[in-house]
């Protein structure tokens, strides 16, 4: 399923990516793809491309949606690729 992997770019101070992956998680199950959660401050690269901006839902390098998730455009999008 490496090819339906949404990364979640985020830090564990930001509220919005708990509201975001909770989301997600809802979708989860009937969307089938997978979520990998990534500390922007781990890495920085990442920290200076998002600085503050997180979260932000990616795949294969395309931005999904930005602070809160847009389940409808994500699961078009799934659609799309499937």
């Amino acid at each position: 399923m490496g090819d339906r992997l949404l990364t979640l770019y985020s830090r564990p101070d930001c509220h919005l990516w708990g509201e975001m992956l909770e989301a997600l998680r809802s979708l989860e199950a009937l969307e089938c793809f997978e979520i990998r959660v990534t500390d922007v401050d781990g890495d920085p690269a990442l920290r200076q491309l998002y600085g503050d901006d997180v979260p932000v839902l990616v795949h294969a390098g395309r931005e999904l949606c930005r602070h809160r998730l847009d389940a409808e455009g994500v699961v078009g999008y799934l659609a799309k690729i499937a």
